[in-house]
């Protein structure tokens, strides 16, 4: 992904592609790599993939929580010119798509979220991982997958230097009590904007029974869900991921 990587001023992303711009939003712990598979994909089909690093551990604390982070993405979409964008998120960056939409819906063309959090509290770990304990992390690490072997030591790594950074780890509990305040379940009902809602059947951080909350309150959106899955679907399952996405952009003629 190296050669297709920006930096700008203050904005870092991963560009590939000519069209539609969809804009992912990684999560808490997740890098642009998580969504290779989709820009491979995406890039190919008549979408512009633009994956934006996320200022989670660099803005100042009081600038750490989801509804500045949704402020930071509709500049980054300001910055790159795009009149409406499809947003696609996974876990806190589902959160942070969520928010955007119910802050800057004249932007948003469409909504892709997995393994969101939004709803539900412990979507950010019931327990915080214990600093220096590496079989720990590596448990906590396997346990966002299905497929334990999907967390691979590269992965375990970096969650293990997140956890053992004091000011990351002040960071960290800052934005799950901010996930906690911004539940969106008042909001939801009131979003008309196209959503599409791929979950894994195995999701242990955020369960199946969340996606189908999401549903519920959500009055334009579709579930799909993927078996023998867990959090983070687009890296465990990316084939099955893209054709399901595909799928639905087709349908809703994004």
């Amino acid at each position: 992904m190296d050669k297709n990587y920006i930096k700008d001023g203050k904005y870092s992303y991963y560009e590939v592609g000519e069209g539609t711009p969809i804009v992912v939003l990684h999560g808490l712990m997740g890098g642009l790599s998580n969504f290779g598979g989709v820009a491979d994909y995406f890039s190919t089909k008549g979408y512009k993939i633009v994956i934006p690093e996320l200022p989670i551990y660099t803005q100042n604390i009081l600038k750490t929580n989801v509804k500045a982070f949704a402020k930071y993405v509709k500049d980054f979409i300001t910055y790159k010119g795009f009149d409406r964008v499809i947003l696609l998120g996974n876990s806190l960056g589902g959160h942070i798509a969520l928010y955007h939409s119910k802050m800057y819906p004249e932007k948003v063309a469409g909504l892709v979220i997995t393994g969101s959090s939004g709803l539900y509290e412990s979507a950010m770990g019931d327990s915080y991982p214990k600093r220096g304990d590496y079989e720990y992390i590596k448990k906590k690490a396997e346990a966002v997958f299905y497929d334990p072997n999907v967390a691979t030591k590269e992965i375990v790594d970096e969650v293990f230097a997140v956890v053992n950074d004091r000011i990351k780890v002040i960071k960290t509990l800052t934005i799950a009590k901010s996930a906690i305040r911004h539940n969106m379940a008042k909001d939801l009902p009131k979003m008309h904007v196209k959503t599409c809602i791929i979950w894994g059947k195995n999701d242990q951080v955020t369960p199946p029974e969340v996606a189908e909350e999401f549903h519920k309150l959500m009055p334009n959106s579709n579930l799909y869900w993927i078996d023998k899955c867990g959090h983070a679907a687009m890296m465990e399952h990316p084939d099955e991921f893209n054709r399901l996405l595909d799928e639905w952009l087709k349908e809703v003629h994004l």
